[in-house]
Parts: structure tokens; C-alpha cells; sequence
């Protein structure tokens, strides 16, 4: 096992952010500031390989938080092989979202397998290189995909707001048991201390054995992923 010294840091911005409480179901209500799950998400938006996974260390409030009220029309039910009849199962529900968001994520890589020719520090100088290109495979969001992220190098000069927040339990991310089973790992006594939020090591060394998104090294999923990986980042040179 190793986990890469070098620390990268990525400034993400947005308009709106919904990073949801599993705990109220009925309303979306979103926690005051991004899930370390969420972060984790927008890094593996930027850079993704199955040799490794992002260790979160913590999310930096830049931004004043700011909660904004919005009805929207849902529907109950998730999209199956029968098509949905919206008007049937359409429902308005209440959001309670956040505006005008700032955060500074700060990670390391980590690998279970350290390879000689592939060690966490080539990845962390090319997780730097993508975010100074705005280079991402997929376009990272804000809790939802309705809610885009814009997302730029730090330079530094960020500073978190002087503010204590004090949040409870908070979901930290979904872990997968052997047999790809998932459930929901929390943890608890959160609370943002002048605009930082730390991530507990206990939890991100359990997520780091969680079995999703860990092909074998030497799997031909693996070698697609990484072939297809290789070839674009030579097209966009």
C-alpha cells in the first residue's frame, strides 16, 4: 500500500449545489457544505484509473453558505424497462439547496498495488495537468448533475470562511463488501471548524478496500480502460 505524500488541490465552483441528507427522504435537503463522497466524485470526473482511488483529507469552505428554496416536479419512481407515465407518478417536491458555492478539495492518491513504472506520484502530476488543461472525462457536478461544476487550479490565495458548523453524522461515502453489496458508512460528531471540514482516516481507510471500482491489475477491463485512458491523453496534447 502507499498513499502519494504530494497533496493536489482543486478549486470547484457552482451556482447551486444539492448535497443531499439520506436521513430526510421526503425533502431534499442538502447538508451545509460537499460530502467527502461528492468530492471523491468530482476528482474521479477529472481523473480516473482503476489503479488507484482518492484518499479525501479535506473540504475547505470558500464561500459564505447560503441556502436557497426551490419547488421542482420529480417523479416517484426510477426508469425501468416499462416506460413511466409522467403525469401519473409526477410530484412536486421542495429543495433546499445551496448558492454560490466555493470549495477547495485537498487528496492524495492511494494504490493497494504500487507498481514500479506506475507509482501514485505520476498520477498526481497528471490529475495536475488535467486540471490546469480543464481537462475531465465527465463533467463533474455538485451533488446533482443539474447543479455543473466549474473547476480550477489552486493559486493559493484561497481563503476558508471563519465560521464553526456544526453538522451531526454525515454520510461519508457508499462502501462495497467483498460480494459487491453496498451500504451507506457515515461518520459522526462532523463539524466544520473555521470552514474546514477534516476526513476521519478511519473512514477513508475502510473505503479504500471497498471492493467497487478495483478490476484486477492485470484484468482486461483494466487494460481497456487504461489503453483508452493513454490514447486520449495523447489526442489532447
Amino acid at each position: 500500500m502507499m498513499i502519494e505524500s504530494e497533496i493536489v488541490r482543486v478549486k470547484v465552483t457552482g451556482e447551486f449545489a444539492c448535497f443531499t441528507r439520506p436521513d430526510l427522504k421526503v425533502e431534499r435537503m442538502t447538508y451545509p457544505c460537499m460530502t467527502p463522497s461528492a468530492a471523491r466524485g468530482i476528482l474521479d470526473s477529472i481523473l480516473w484509473k482503476p489503479e488507484f482511488q482518492w484518499w479525501i483529507h479535506r473540504i475547505i469552505i470558500l464561500n459564505p453558505v447560503k441556502f436557497f428554496s426551490v419547488k421542482r416536479n420529480e417523479i416517484n419512481s426510477k426508469q425501468g424497462k416499462t416506460p413511466i407515465i409522467i403525469e401519473e407518478r409526477r410530484a412536486q417536491r421542495n429543495s433546499i439547496v445551496l448558492k454560490d458555492v466555493a470549495y477547495l478539495i485537498e487528496a492524495s492518491v492511494f494504490q493497494k498495488y504500487v507498481d514500479p513504472r506506475n507509482p501514485p506520484k505520476k498520477y498526481t502530476e497528471m490529475f495536475n495537468r488535467r486540471v490546469k488543461k480543464g481537462q475531465c472525462w465527465r463533467r463533474p457536478f455538485l451533488g446533482t448533475r443539474e447543479f455543473a461544476a466549474e473547476f480550477f487550479p489552486s493559486d493559493g490565495s484561497e481563503h476558508p470562511i471563519q465560521e464553526i458548523i456544526p453538522i451531526g453524522s454525515m454520510l461519508f461515502d457508499i462502501f462495497f463488501d467483498t460480494h459487491g453489496k453496498p451500504s451507506p458508512l457515515f461518520f459522526y460528531d462532523v463539524a466544520v471548524v473555521n470552514g474546514i471540514l477534516e476526513c476521519p482516516i478511519a473512514e477513508n481507510e475502510k473505503m479504500m478496500i471497498s471492493s467497487h471500482i478495483q478490476p484486477e491489475m492485470n484484468s482486461e477491463t483494466s487494460s481497456v480502460i487504461y489503453e483508452f485512458n493513454k490514447r486520449e491523453e495523447r489526442e489532447v496534447k
